[in-house]
């Protein structure tokens, strides 16, 4: 620790140096006797004053918590010597938040381990490195103070809140694997189907006793087999609309994370595709390692600035499998990103896209030219909504409402579009 005289240590020397000159220049010895007790107060103070090697550890209970939940934090203190006063202040990031304070004054007595319990709050989701911690310590007499910048080096990681979704939205294509979303073929599975005439081999409990009765032959159900899908989630990190208190992208993150918990408790492969500035992108996979490495990569989402035009040939094709249903959540500002999911629904993927509004963020302005540019916004992000339209990309705005009533909005149009086509 950086060693320092106190405020009461620089008053006395100060009082010494100036009854010394004075005594010099008055020629009075009285004045070198007065001071000479100043003199050895300055003395005392720095002879015996020694560092106290103060040692501070930060100890988290667990590295990943969800925004807005209290954490329990110790910060484990020792000093090689006693401290009369020891002063501490965490620095944070503005994200993390500590309930009373981030300020301690407390007293340690030499070679004794002292624990001091913190709560810390994350306002929002993301990966915070916990920052360093300043310690000033001064001796019993006040007279000098030890100052140190301590690093903790810990790491906090805040998911996204939970967001409860009971129905999502169904592919129009399921794999080969067991799972549990309905498939249009016919095979085992609980979902009725439709009736036909008893062959040889049929189960028996596959018979329909009340419509054979009806006829004059056996007649047995046909189901809908359950299967699983692959569902990749496309993440518009081109841009960030901000205002006091609420984010798009940080909406479209938390979604996203709600989306893939549900598809994975669905038995479903989920992968991860961040198209921006910066791409990132994870394979898709089942189970709870892969919630985990999907909600940590996007923790890492961000707005990165690009000129650069990209499209989907910048994406590997492993991300995207053959009849995965792509789930776009997307503010529509950014016309490239638009461009990308035209261009997934002509290469015939199944593509769906949750408008993140960003409407209400936006001030119209108070002069006309403002107002008017404004207006001119608006209609081109209603352009935007018809050309996904068009090709047939079911588009439903997030507000305000439940994210589950959003769902439902894009199943209905994509049922009744299908019938259309039909």
């Amino acid at each position: 620790m950086t060693a320092r005289g106190g405020p009461r240590l620089l008053g006395f020397a100060a009082i010494a140096a100036l009854g010394l000159i004075g005594a010099l220049a008055l020629r009075r010895p009285e004045l070198a006797v007065a001071a000479s007790s100043f003199a050895l107060v300055v003395v005392l103070g720095t002879r015996f004053a020694r560092d106290p090697a103060v040692a501070a550890e930060l100890v988290l209970p667990s590295e990943r918590t969800l925004e807005d939940e209290p954490v329990e934090a110790t910060l484990r203190l020792e000093a090689a010597r006693g401290v009369d006063t020891l002063e501490l202040v965490a620095t944070l990031p503005p994200e993390v938040v500590v309930e009373g304070g981030s300020a301690r004054s407390v007293r340690l007595r030499a070679g004794e381990p002292r624990e001091l319990p913190f709560e810390l709050r994350c306002t929002t989701w993301g990966s915070f490195v916990l920052g360093t911690m300043r310690v000033r310590a001064r001796d019993p007499f006040r007279l000098v103070t030890w100052e140190a910048e301590l690093g903790s080096g810990a790491r906090l990681k805040a998911y996204p809140r939970e967001i409860t979704l009971r129905r999502l939205i169904a592919p129009v294509q399921t794999q080969p694997f067991v799972g549990r979303e309905v498939s249009r073929i016919k095979g085992d599975g609980i979902e009725y189907a439709d009736l036909r005439d008893f062959v040889p081999g049929d189960r028996v409990r596959a018979i329909n006793w009340r419509a054979s009765a009806r006829r004059r032959g056996l007649v047995v159900n046909e189901r809908h087999a359950e299967r699983n899908t692959d569902v990749v989630l496309f993440v518009d990190s081109f841009v960030d609309v901000r205002g006091t208190n609420r984010s798009v992208l940080e909406d479209g993150v938390r979604a996203a994370a709600a989306l893939a918990t549900r598809y994975l408790e669905r038995r479903n492969r989920v992968g991860l595709v961040g198209f921006g500035g910066v791409l990132r992108w994870l394979q898709p996979g089942l189970g709870t390692t892969q919630r985990y490495h999907l909600i940590e990569t996007l923790l890492e989402t961000g707005v990165a600035p690009t000129y650069t035009w990209r499209d989907v040939n910048v994406i590997p094709a492993r991300i995207l499998p053959p009849a995965s249903l792509v789930l776009a959540l997307t503010p529509l500002v950014d016309p490239r990103f638009v461009a990308a999911l035209e261009d997934l629904r002509g290469r015939r993927f199944d593509v769906a896209a949750i408008e993140i509004d960003p409407v209400p963020l936006v001030e119209p302005g108070r002069a006309e030219l403002e107002r008017g540019a404004y207006r001119l916004w608006l209609l081109e992000r209603e352009v935007l909504r018809l050309r996904l339209q068009a090709h047939g990309i079911g588009v439903a705005t997030w507000n305000d409402e439940e994210l589950e009533i959003v769902l439902e909005e894009v199943t209905t149009y994509r049922r009744y579009a299908r019938l259309a086509r039909v």
